[in-house]
Protein backbone atom coordinates (compact mmCIF):
# COMPACT_ATOMS: atom_id res chain seq x y z
CA UNK A 1 0.00 0.00 0.00
CA UNK A 2 0.94 3.92 -0.94
CA UNK A 3 1.40 6.05 1.84
CA UNK A 4 -1.15 7.96 1.33
CA UNK A 5 -3.50 4.66 1.96
CA UNK A 6 -1.48 3.72 5.47
CA UNK A 7 -2.93 5.31 8.53
CA UNK A 8 0.30 7.18 10.52
CA UNK A 9 -1.06 8.16 14.55
CA UNK A 10 -0.33 11.55 14.89
CA UNK A 11 2.54 12.71 17.03
CA UNK A 12 1.44 16.01 18.39
CA UNK A 13 3.57 18.76 19.33
CA UNK A 14 2.61 20.95 21.87
CA UNK A 15 4.82 24.15 21.06
CA UNK A 16 4.33 23.60 17.29
CA UNK A 17 0.41 23.69 17.77
CA UNK A 18 0.85 26.70 19.76
CA UNK A 19 2.82 28.29 16.88
CA UNK A 20 0.55 27.31 14.66
CA UNK A 21 -2.53 28.75 16.66
CA UNK A 22 -0.66 32.31 16.79
CA UNK A 23 -0.06 31.86 13.32
CA UNK A 24 -3.11 31.14 12.15
CA UNK A 25 -5.15 34.11 13.83
CA UNK A 26 -2.15 36.64 12.49
CA UNK A 27 -1.54 35.53 8.65
CA UNK A 28 -4.47 33.07 7.84
CA UNK A 29 -7.80 34.68 9.41
CA UNK A 30 -7.13 38.36 10.69
CA UNK A 31 -4.08 39.93 8.29
CA UNK A 32 -1.97 42.51 9.86
CA UNK A 33 -3.43 45.40 10.73
CA UNK A 34 -2.23 48.61 8.99
CA UNK A 35 -1.42 46.61 5.87
CA UNK A 36 -4.87 44.59 5.68
CA UNK A 37 -6.77 47.67 3.90
CA UNK A 38 -4.05 49.51 2.22
CA UNK A 39 -3.14 49.05 -1.35
CA UNK A 40 -1.03 46.94 -2.92
CA UNK A 41 -1.05 45.14 0.70
CA UNK A 42 -4.59 44.36 0.81
CA UNK A 43 -4.13 42.09 -2.41
CA UNK A 44 -1.19 39.84 -0.64
CA UNK A 45 -3.42 36.74 0.94
CA UNK A 46 -0.80 36.67 3.99
CA UNK A 47 -1.08 40.51 5.23
CA UNK A 48 -4.67 40.80 4.65
CA UNK A 49 -5.24 37.42 5.83
CA UNK A 50 -5.80 34.12 3.87
CA UNK A 51 -9.20 33.62 5.22
CA UNK A 52 -10.07 37.01 4.81
CA UNK A 53 -11.95 36.25 8.64
CA UNK A 54 -11.46 39.65 10.19
CA UNK A 55 -14.19 39.45 13.33
CA UNK A 56 -14.90 36.48 14.90
CA UNK A 57 -18.12 36.56 16.87
CA UNK A 58 -18.13 33.71 19.29
CA UNK A 59 -20.40 34.81 22.39
CA UNK A 60 -19.47 34.11 25.80
CA UNK A 61 -22.43 31.29 26.82
CA UNK A 62 -21.78 29.49 23.38
CA UNK A 63 -17.51 29.37 24.46
CA UNK A 64 -18.95 28.36 28.09
CA UNK A 65 -21.49 25.95 26.36
CA UNK A 66 -18.49 23.77 24.40
CA UNK A 67 -16.03 24.25 27.46
CA UNK A 68 -17.97 22.56 29.94
CA UNK A 69 -18.56 19.19 27.65
CA UNK A 70 -14.38 19.25 26.87
CA UNK A 71 -12.14 18.24 29.31
CA UNK A 72 -10.41 15.24 31.70
CA UNK A 73 -13.01 12.72 33.08
CA UNK A 74 -14.95 12.90 29.45
CA UNK A 75 -14.35 11.79 26.02
CA UNK A 76 -15.33 14.65 23.88
CA UNK A 77 -16.08 14.31 19.80
CA UNK A 78 -16.43 18.01 18.32
CA UNK A 79 -18.71 18.22 15.28
CA UNK A 80 -18.19 21.40 13.27
CA UNK A 81 -20.29 22.01 9.92
CA UNK A 82 -18.36 22.24 6.73
CA UNK A 83 -19.37 24.86 4.68
CA UNK A 84 -15.82 26.33 3.25
CA UNK A 85 -12.51 24.62 2.33
CA UNK A 86 -9.41 25.82 4.01
CA UNK A 87 -11.16 28.63 6.42
CA UNK A 88 -12.59 24.92 8.29
CA UNK A 89 -9.36 24.33 9.52
CA UNK A 90 -8.49 27.87 10.26
CA UNK A 91 -12.01 28.51 12.09
CA UNK A 92 -11.86 24.95 13.70
CA UNK A 93 -8.23 25.57 15.07
CA UNK A 94 -9.58 28.55 16.61
CA UNK A 95 -12.24 27.10 18.68
CA UNK A 96 -10.38 23.87 19.71
CA UNK A 97 -7.56 26.34 20.78
CA UNK A 98 -9.59 27.63 23.38
CA UNK A 99 -11.59 24.51 24.47
CA UNK A 100 -9.20 21.85 23.72
CA UNK A 101 -5.45 22.60 22.69
CA UNK A 102 -4.53 19.36 22.32
CA UNK A 103 -7.55 17.94 20.25
CA UNK A 104 -7.01 15.69 17.24
CA UNK A 105 -8.56 16.62 14.02
CA UNK A 106 -9.55 14.77 10.95
CA UNK A 107 -8.72 15.27 7.78
CA UNK A 108 -8.44 14.04 4.49
CA UNK A 109 -5.71 11.53 3.25
CA UNK A 110 -4.92 13.52 0.48
CA UNK A 111 -3.82 16.57 2.58
CA UNK A 112 -2.02 14.15 5.58
CA UNK A 113 -0.32 12.09 3.49
CA UNK A 114 -0.20 13.13 0.02
CA UNK A 115 2.48 15.90 0.15
CA UNK A 116 5.11 14.39 0.92
CA UNK A 117 7.07 12.88 3.90
CA UNK A 118 8.09 16.26 5.26
CA UNK A 119 4.72 17.97 5.21
CA UNK A 120 3.51 14.40 6.44
CA UNK A 121 5.21 15.05 9.80
CA UNK A 122 4.25 18.21 9.95
CA UNK A 123 0.71 17.81 9.88
CA UNK A 124 1.14 14.78 12.16
CA UNK A 125 3.20 17.01 14.64
CA UNK A 126 -0.54 19.29 14.53
CA UNK A 127 -2.10 16.18 15.23
CA UNK A 128 -4.28 15.36 12.12
CA UNK A 129 -5.56 12.36 11.50
CA UNK A 130 -6.03 10.91 8.02
CA UNK A 131 -9.13 9.89 6.75
CA UNK A 132 -8.42 6.72 4.29
CA UNK A 133 -11.61 5.80 2.26
CA UNK A 134 -12.29 2.40 2.91
CA UNK A 135 -9.82 1.88 5.49
CA UNK A 136 -10.64 3.83 8.52
CA UNK A 137 -10.36 1.63 11.23
CA UNK A 138 -7.24 2.27 12.75
CA UNK A 139 -8.11 6.24 12.39
CA UNK A 140 -10.94 5.26 14.70
CA UNK A 141 -9.19 3.10 17.22
CA UNK A 142 -7.10 6.10 17.89
CA UNK A 143 -9.45 8.59 17.99
CA UNK A 144 -11.29 6.78 20.75
CA UNK A 145 -7.88 6.01 22.59
CA UNK A 146 -6.99 9.86 22.37
CA UNK A 147 -10.63 11.16 23.43
CA UNK A 148 -10.80 8.68 26.36
CA UNK A 149 -7.23 10.77 27.68
CA UNK A 150 -9.61 13.66 27.35
CA UNK A 151 -8.09 15.97 24.90
CA UNK A 152 -10.84 15.77 22.20
CA UNK A 153 -10.99 14.77 18.78
CA UNK A 154 -12.56 16.67 15.89
CA UNK A 155 -14.21 15.62 12.81
CA UNK A 156 -16.48 17.17 10.26
CA UNK A 157 -19.92 15.05 10.27
CA UNK A 158 -20.75 16.13 6.86
CA UNK A 159 -18.24 14.91 5.14
CA UNK A 160 -17.19 16.30 2.30
CA UNK A 161 -17.18 20.75 1.64
CA UNK A 162 -20.61 21.22 -0.24
CA UNK A 163 -20.23 25.18 -0.01
CA UNK A 164 -23.91 25.64 1.22
CA UNK A 165 -23.52 27.34 4.48
CA UNK A 166 -27.25 27.58 5.49
CA UNK A 167 -27.87 23.97 5.04
CA UNK A 168 -26.29 21.05 6.69
CA UNK A 169 -26.15 18.05 5.12
CA UNK A 170 -27.05 14.34 5.97
CA UNK A 171 -24.27 13.54 8.56
CA UNK A 172 -22.18 10.86 8.60
CA UNK A 173 -21.96 8.51 11.34
CA UNK A 174 -18.68 8.12 12.62
CA UNK A 175 -18.64 10.35 15.64
CA UNK A 176 -21.81 8.46 17.02
CA UNK A 177 -20.16 5.48 16.54
CA UNK A 178 -16.84 6.45 18.28
CA UNK A 179 -18.51 8.23 20.78
CA UNK A 180 -20.48 5.18 21.80
CA UNK A 181 -17.28 2.84 21.02
CA UNK A 182 -15.48 5.42 23.88
CA UNK A 183 -18.52 5.54 26.16
CA UNK A 184 -18.00 1.49 26.10
CA UNK A 185 -14.92 1.48 27.44
CA UNK A 186 -14.89 4.41 29.93
CA UNK A 187 -17.80 2.73 31.80
CA UNK A 188 -15.37 -0.45 32.08
CA UNK A 189 -13.41 1.48 34.69
CA UNK A 190 -15.97 4.17 35.51
CA UNK A 191 -19.42 3.51 35.70
CA UNK A 192 -20.48 7.67 35.36
CA UNK A 193 -18.32 8.45 32.32
CA UNK A 194 -19.89 11.00 30.27
CA UNK A 195 -19.33 11.24 26.34
CA UNK A 196 -20.59 14.21 24.50
CA UNK A 197 -21.42 14.77 21.39
CA UNK A 198 -20.35 18.80 20.67
CA UNK A 199 -22.07 20.20 17.92
CA UNK A 200 -20.49 23.69 16.75
CA UNK A 201 -21.94 25.81 13.84
CA UNK A 202 -20.43 28.77 12.11
CA UNK A 203 -21.66 31.26 9.12
CA UNK A 204 -19.39 33.49 7.16
CA UNK A 205 -21.14 37.37 6.56
CA UNK A 206 -19.43 39.77 4.11
CA UNK A 207 -18.70 43.20 5.95
CA UNK A 208 -19.46 45.54 2.99
CA UNK A 209 -20.64 45.10 -0.09
CA UNK A 210 -18.64 43.14 -2.65
CA UNK A 211 -20.54 43.22 -5.84
CA UNK A 212 -17.96 44.58 -8.15
CA UNK A 213 -15.44 41.72 -7.19
CA UNK A 214 -17.78 38.85 -7.21
CA UNK A 215 -18.77 40.34 -10.81
CA UNK A 216 -15.08 40.00 -10.94
CA UNK A 217 -15.03 36.27 -10.38
CA UNK A 218 -17.94 35.34 -12.52
CA UNK A 219 -16.04 37.24 -15.53
CA UNK A 220 -13.16 34.76 -14.65
CA UNK A 221 -15.49 31.83 -14.30
CA UNK A 222 -17.41 32.76 -17.93
CA UNK A 223 -14.17 32.73 -19.70
CA UNK A 224 -12.78 29.69 -18.27
CA UNK A 225 -15.39 27.63 -19.10
CA UNK A 226 -16.33 29.31 -22.44
CA UNK A 227 -19.74 30.86 -21.58
CA UNK A 228 -21.15 33.59 -23.23
CA UNK A 229 -22.67 36.19 -20.68
CA UNK A 230 -25.94 37.83 -21.29
CA UNK A 231 -25.39 41.50 -21.16
CA UNK A 232 -28.56 42.31 -19.67
CA UNK A 233 -28.05 39.41 -16.40
CA UNK A 234 -27.68 40.62 -13.27
CA UNK A 235 -25.13 38.85 -11.41
CA UNK A 236 -27.50 36.15 -9.76
CA UNK A 237 -28.73 35.74 -13.60
CA UNK A 238 -25.29 35.22 -14.70
CA UNK A 239 -24.34 32.43 -12.01
CA UNK A 240 -27.57 30.53 -13.22
CA UNK A 241 -26.92 30.84 -16.77
CA UNK A 242 -23.54 29.42 -15.77
CA UNK A 243 -25.05 26.21 -14.56
CA UNK A 244 -27.31 26.06 -17.18
CA UNK A 245 -25.23 25.90 -19.55
CA UNK A 246 -23.01 23.13 -18.18
CA UNK A 247 -25.94 21.19 -17.43
CA UNK A 248 -26.98 21.34 -21.14
CA UNK A 249 -23.39 20.35 -21.87
CA UNK A 250 -24.16 17.30 -19.50
CA UNK A 251 -27.16 16.09 -20.84
CA UNK A 252 -25.63 16.29 -24.48
CA UNK A 253 -22.36 13.85 -23.09
CA UNK A 254 -25.16 11.49 -21.79
CA UNK A 255 -27.80 11.72 -24.43
CA UNK A 256 -30.36 13.13 -22.57
CA UNK A 257 -32.41 15.96 -24.89
CA UNK A 258 -32.94 19.28 -23.05
CA UNK A 259 -36.10 20.56 -21.97
CA UNK A 260 -35.73 24.26 -22.44
CA UNK A 261 -39.25 25.07 -20.71
CA UNK A 262 -38.09 23.16 -17.24
CA UNK A 263 -36.32 24.57 -14.60
CA UNK A 264 -33.05 24.10 -13.82
CA UNK A 265 -34.18 21.46 -11.08
CA UNK A 266 -36.58 19.85 -12.62
CA UNK A 267 -34.10 19.01 -15.83
CA UNK A 268 -31.08 18.19 -12.96
CA UNK A 269 -33.31 15.91 -11.59
CA UNK A 270 -34.18 14.05 -14.86
CA UNK A 271 -30.56 13.88 -15.47
CA UNK A 272 -29.04 12.12 -12.28
CA UNK A 273 -32.62 9.86 -12.33
CA UNK A 274 -31.07 8.75 -15.96
CA UNK A 275 -27.33 8.30 -14.69
CA UNK A 276 -28.81 6.50 -11.70
CA UNK A 277 -29.92 3.69 -13.73
CA UNK A 278 -27.27 3.43 -15.62
CA UNK A 279 -25.15 3.04 -12.42
CA UNK A 280 -26.94 0.92 -11.48
CA UNK A 281 -27.45 -1.53 -13.99
CA UNK A 282 -23.41 -1.42 -13.84
CA UNK A 283 -22.65 -1.99 -10.69
CA UNK A 284 -26.17 -4.29 -10.05
CA UNK A 285 -27.82 -2.82 -7.25
CA UNK A 286 -30.96 -1.16 -7.10
CA UNK A 287 -31.26 1.79 -9.19
CA UNK A 288 -32.38 4.68 -7.20
CA UNK A 289 -30.23 7.56 -6.73
CA UNK A 290 -29.22 7.68 -3.11
CA UNK A 291 -25.65 8.32 -1.40
CA UNK A 292 -26.09 4.72 -0.26
CA UNK A 293 -26.15 4.04 -4.28
CA UNK A 294 -22.80 6.41 -4.60
CA UNK A 295 -21.08 4.44 -1.43
CA UNK A 296 -22.12 1.55 -3.22
CA UNK A 297 -19.96 2.64 -6.26
CA UNK A 298 -17.12 3.48 -4.53
CA UNK A 299 -17.19 -0.28 -3.05
CA UNK A 300 -17.58 -1.26 -6.09
CA UNK A 301 -14.56 0.35 -7.59
CA UNK A 302 -12.36 -0.83 -4.96
CA UNK A 303 -13.35 -4.60 -5.21
CA UNK A 304 -13.01 -4.83 -9.34
CA UNK A 305 -9.56 -2.91 -10.33
CA UNK A 306 -9.21 -5.27 -12.81
CA UNK A 307 -12.04 -4.17 -14.77
CA UNK A 308 -10.08 -1.02 -16.56
CA UNK A 309 -13.48 -0.59 -18.89
CA UNK A 310 -15.79 -1.13 -15.96
CA UNK A 311 -13.76 1.38 -13.47
CA UNK A 312 -13.81 4.03 -16.25
CA UNK A 313 -17.89 3.53 -16.53
CA UNK A 314 -18.39 3.69 -12.96
CA UNK A 315 -16.06 6.13 -11.70
CA UNK A 316 -17.89 8.60 -14.70
CA UNK A 317 -21.11 8.30 -13.61
CA UNK A 318 -20.73 7.88 -10.00
CA UNK A 319 -18.53 11.32 -10.36
CA UNK A 320 -21.12 13.10 -12.52
CA UNK A 321 -24.13 12.36 -10.16
CA UNK A 322 -22.35 13.40 -7.30
CA UNK A 323 -21.00 16.34 -8.66
CA UNK A 324 -24.82 17.39 -10.31
CA UNK A 325 -26.24 16.44 -6.51
CA UNK A 326 -23.60 18.89 -5.02
CA UNK A 327 -26.41 21.80 -6.57
CA UNK A 328 -29.43 20.64 -3.74
CA UNK A 329 -32.77 21.46 -3.71
CA UNK A 330 -32.01 24.41 -1.24
CA UNK A 331 -30.52 26.36 -4.00
CA UNK A 332 -34.59 26.63 -5.41
CA UNK A 333 -36.22 27.05 -1.72
CA UNK A 334 -36.00 30.80 -1.30
CA UNK A 335 -37.52 33.96 -3.54
CA UNK A 336 -34.11 35.93 -2.67
CA UNK A 337 -30.45 35.36 -2.89
CA UNK A 338 -27.37 36.52 -0.37
CA UNK A 339 -23.95 37.47 -1.72
CA UNK A 340 -22.96 35.01 0.49
CA UNK A 341 -24.42 32.37 -2.05
CA UNK A 342 -23.39 33.51 -4.77
CA UNK A 343 -19.76 33.13 -3.44
CA UNK A 344 -20.71 29.77 -2.71
CA UNK A 345 -21.88 29.09 -6.19
CA UNK A 346 -18.94 30.90 -7.71
CA UNK A 347 -16.30 28.81 -5.00
CA UNK A 348 -18.31 25.20 -6.46
CA UNK A 349 -18.09 25.98 -9.13
CA UNK A 350 -14.61 26.99 -9.17
CA UNK A 351 -14.32 23.57 -7.47
CA UNK A 352 -16.34 21.56 -9.72
CA UNK A 353 -15.37 22.20 -13.48
CA UNK A 354 -12.70 24.86 -13.55
CA UNK A 355 -9.54 22.69 -13.84
CA UNK A 356 -5.93 22.30 -15.07
CA UNK A 357 -4.24 25.42 -14.28
CA UNK A 358 -2.10 26.78 -11.69
CA UNK A 359 -4.99 29.63 -10.76
CA UNK A 360 -7.79 26.94 -10.07
CA UNK A 361 -5.66 24.58 -8.39
CA UNK A 362 -4.24 27.18 -5.52
CA UNK A 363 -8.14 28.34 -5.20
CA UNK A 364 -8.98 24.98 -4.80
CA UNK A 365 -6.87 23.98 -2.25
CA UNK A 366 -6.87 27.60 -0.08
CA UNK A 367 -9.94 29.66 -2.01
CA UNK A 368 -9.97 33.56 -1.73
CA UNK A 369 -12.80 35.16 -0.75
CA UNK A 370 -14.32 38.51 -2.32
CA UNK A 371 -13.77 40.59 0.64
CA UNK A 372 -13.40 40.66 4.61
CA UNK A 373 -16.02 38.82 6.81
CA UNK A 374 -16.68 37.97 9.81
CA UNK A 375 -17.32 34.47 11.75
CA UNK A 376 -20.57 34.10 13.45
CA UNK A 377 -19.81 30.97 15.67
CA UNK A 378 -22.50 29.05 17.81
CA UNK A 379 -22.70 25.70 19.88
CA UNK A 380 -25.74 23.93 20.06
CA UNK A 381 -26.52 22.16 23.21
CA UNK A 382 -23.77 19.31 23.10
CA UNK A 383 -25.45 15.31 22.61
CA UNK A 384 -24.72 13.71 25.97
CA UNK A 385 -24.75 9.93 24.63
CA UNK A 386 -24.42 8.39 28.27
CA UNK A 387 -27.84 9.43 28.62
CA UNK A 388 -29.22 8.74 25.39
CA UNK A 389 -30.96 5.79 24.81
CA UNK A 390 -31.96 6.02 21.25
CA UNK A 391 -30.17 4.17 18.09
CA UNK A 392 -26.98 5.55 16.10
CA UNK A 393 -29.37 6.49 13.61
CA UNK A 394 -31.43 8.53 16.23
CA UNK A 395 -28.38 10.28 17.92
CA UNK A 396 -27.07 11.45 14.12
CA UNK A 397 -30.95 12.73 12.87
CA UNK A 398 -30.82 14.33 16.59
CA UNK A 399 -27.44 16.21 15.39
CA UNK A 400 -28.25 16.96 12.39
CA UNK A 401 -31.50 18.74 13.87
CA UNK A 402 -29.65 20.34 16.41
CA UNK A 403 -26.64 22.13 14.23
CA UNK A 404 -29.74 22.76 11.02
CA UNK A 405 -31.65 24.55 14.30
CA UNK A 406 -29.00 26.87 15.26
CA UNK A 407 -27.66 27.52 11.47
CA UNK A 408 -31.38 28.37 10.91
CA UNK A 409 -31.46 30.59 13.97
CA UNK A 410 -28.04 32.07 13.03
CA UNK A 411 -29.39 33.51 9.75
CA UNK A 412 -32.62 34.94 10.51
CA UNK A 413 -30.64 36.43 13.38
CA UNK A 414 -28.18 38.12 10.66
CA UNK A 415 -31.07 38.92 8.44
CA UNK A 416 -33.05 41.10 11.47
CA UNK A 417 -29.65 42.82 11.48
CA UNK A 418 -28.83 44.07 7.86
CA UNK A 419 -26.13 41.46 7.44
CA UNK A 420 -27.06 40.49 4.04
CA UNK A 421 -27.36 42.30 0.83
CA UNK A 422 -30.22 40.24 -1.26
CA UNK A 423 -30.98 39.23 -4.81
CA UNK A 424 -33.99 38.07 -6.15
CA UNK A 425 -33.22 34.41 -6.22
CA UNK A 426 -33.45 32.90 -9.96
CA UNK A 427 -33.58 29.01 -9.24
CA UNK A 428 -36.51 30.41 -7.89
CA UNK A 429 -39.20 28.64 -9.71
CA UNK A 430 -37.12 28.89 -12.81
Amino acid sequence: MSRIDVFVAPRPNPALIRAMTSVNRIVMLRGIPGFRDILPFNRMAGLRGVANVRHIDFPDADLERLRASCGAGKATFITPNHPEFFTDWMIDKEIVSQVSPLAASWATNGVVNGLGRLMQKFWLANNLIAQIPGNSAAAKEHSVAWALKGHGVLLHPEGGVGWHADIVAPLLPGAVEMGLEALTRGRATDPDFKVWIAPVVWKLAFTRNVETALAKECAYVEKSLKIERHATDTLPQRIHHIYSTLLTRDEAVWGLSSNEGATYAERQKALVAKLGRRLGDSIAVDTVVTDDLLRRARRWQRENTGDAEGQKKVRALADTIQRLQRVGPWASTNPRITQEEIAEHLKRIRNDYCKGGLRDTMNRFIPQPAGPRRAHIRVPDPLGLHEYAGSVDDAVAELHRRMQDTVASTVAELAATGSFIFYPNPFYRH
